[in-house]
């Protein structure tokens, strides 16, 4: 693997859509190891270590969910679910797994390609340290660092929300829609914009991934997420957090 260059685990039971997805990959410069079922899946990407994965729901062995859970736990990798079926979407998004991202077979390579960079960008733009040369450019960081609306309150170093002084647990996904929505309290941002601005997509996507992750996020910070006070909706346009 030549240095610098982004190594990428393939997790597939289907040797023609591996073989695919070999071929593009490498066409774009990306190196690419590959496994056919669960086991081998977590054994190799614990050994690998790679720099993102492309995982397969339906597997042998062990599901796709169940490698996401075990992966997501020892190492900090996105990863890109590849499912058949159209009602796996909320399971993916829904649990707790870390999954960062899905795609629906059958699946343009275009647009597969431009989920594997949006997702190694925004991977690469939270893992590298800011360094700062100058105290008093500690002291803006520091300030600006924090973003304080209500009863919400962000730490952008630490990755940090609190609602009311209690730690809520995020995913790095929900973090950044909440992250994105509170820079601009009271504007309502439309689920297209937060697709292409949290996500990184350089085209329209699935709109239900923004809604689920929304909603996941209310059952978080909201006392009851049927009357939300935090983060509101504007029917038929998008999502916005409330000043007051």
């Amino acid at each position: 693997m030549e240095k610098g260059q982004k190594k990428i685990l393939i997790v597939d039971d289907e040797q023609h859509i591996i073989d695919i997805l070999v071929y593009n990959l490498k066409k774009e410069g990306y190196d690419t190891i590959e496994a056919n079922d669960g086991i081998s899946a977590v054994n190799v990407a614990l050994e690998e270590k790679p720099d993102l994965i492309l995982l397969d729901i339906m597997l042998p062995k062990l599901d796709g969910l169940s490698v996401c859970k075990r992966i997501k736990n020892s190492l900090n990798v996105p990863i890109l679910m590849l499912t058949a079926k159209d009602g796996e979407i909320d399971k993916i998004l829904g649990l707790e797994l870390g999954a960062d991202d899905y795609i629906t077979k059958p699946f343009s390579v275009r647009e597969l390609m431009a989920r594997v960079k949006a997702n190694l960008r925004k991977a690469e733009a939270v893992n590298t340290p800011k360094v700062l040369e100058k105290e008093q450019e500690k002291v803006e960081e520091i300030d600006e660092s924090k973003i304080v609306v209500g009863d919400l309150s962000l730490d952008l170093d630490k990755f940090e929300v609190k609602v009311r002084g209690r730690v809520i647990d995020l995913t790095l996904r929900e973090f950044e829609v909440l992250k994105y929505l509170a820079s601009q309290p009271g504007q309502v941002i439309t689920r297209e914009v937060l697709l292409e601005k949290v996500w990184g997509y350089e085209y329209y996507g699935d709109i239900r991934t923004v809604d689920v992750t929304v909603r996941r996020i209310r059952e978080k910070i909201e006392l009851d997420t049927s009357t939300p006070k935090i983060l509101m909706t504007k029917r038929s346009v998008g999502y916005y957090i409330a000043t007051k």
